[in-house]
């Protein structure tokens, strides 16, 4: 079994336990993973795991890079340092959030379409943070054509509908398994074979049964048996079309 971790963040360029994190993703199955960034400190961190990774191709999983400025990064930068020879696989994270900071939402909406418009003239993917700006997030993807991943979706299926008519992959991370994400449950169904993806969104959100614990790839391996199960499937066949998904979006 082959899994694609498309959603993690590295904290620190700490050599010893960015490799033990890789390390323990392999012994998972974590064949390949993309350590994506939003600020400063998780671009820098991101760009370092990807090097270290391929500093030991044999070692560790293939690391993949989204580079990008989120929400929280309003009026500080407009676009992230990138090491000399970095080859970007999206741009990201980006998106809206409007649960902590509903009175920046029109800087939001400024900061989002620019974050789009860079990507597209770079021609990348997007990597999509939405939380509670679901008619913003659809508006400014209509204004602005982009393809990519909505990451950590929570949304409801007919948002999703909504997503996958655009032509986005939709990513799922263990807040599936949380007991009362029966909504992220019902949306994890809906979403077809071909556009489903799965995430850890480390190192926050770990599934059942390592809540509690610092999340980390390795994790994913939860998410894809809770998912298997879920839609009445083997691990290994979704692991595999999750892989095939991500290969597919992010090229």
């Amino acid at each position: 079994m082959r899994l694609f971790d498309t959603h993690c963040h590295f904290e620190s360029a700490d050599r010893n336990a960015v490799g033990a994190c890789l390390l323990r993703a392999r012994d998972a199955g974590v064949e390949r993973l993309m350590a994506v960034g939003g600020s400063p400190e998780l671009n820098a961190a991101a760009q370092f795991a990807v090097g270290l990774a391929a500093e030991n191709p044999e070692e560790y999983p293939v690391v993949r890079l989204a580079l990008g400025y989120d929400r929280d990064q309003i009026g500080k930068a407009d676009l992230p340092d990138i090491a000399p020879g970095a080859k970007l696989a999206a741009w990201g994270e980006i998106g809206l959030d409007y649960h902590y900071s509903p009175e920046t939402r029109r800087e939001q909406l400024a900061h989002f379409a620019a974050q789009l418009e860079e990507a597209h003239r770079r021609d990348l993917p997007v990597v999509i943070h939405t939380r509670e700006a679901d008619d913003d997030t659809l508006g400014v993807l209509r204004d602005i054509p982009s393809r990519g991943i909505i990451h950590c979706f929570t949304g409801t299926p007919p948002f999703a509908k909504k997503l996958l008519d655009l032509g986005f992959y939709v990513s799922i991370s263990g807040i599936v398994t949380f007991r009362a994400a029966d909504n992220v449950r019902e949306s994890a169904l809906y979403v077809p074979n071909d556009r489903i993806l799965i995430e850890t969104d480390s190192p926050f959100l770990a599934p059942v049964p390592m809540r509690g614990k610092a999340n980390e790839p390795a994790f994913v391996a939860h998410t894809c048996a809770f998912l298997a199960n879920l839609r009445g499937m083997a691990p290994e066949v979704f692991a595999e079309l999750t892989f095939a998904n991500a290969e597919s979006v992010l090229g």
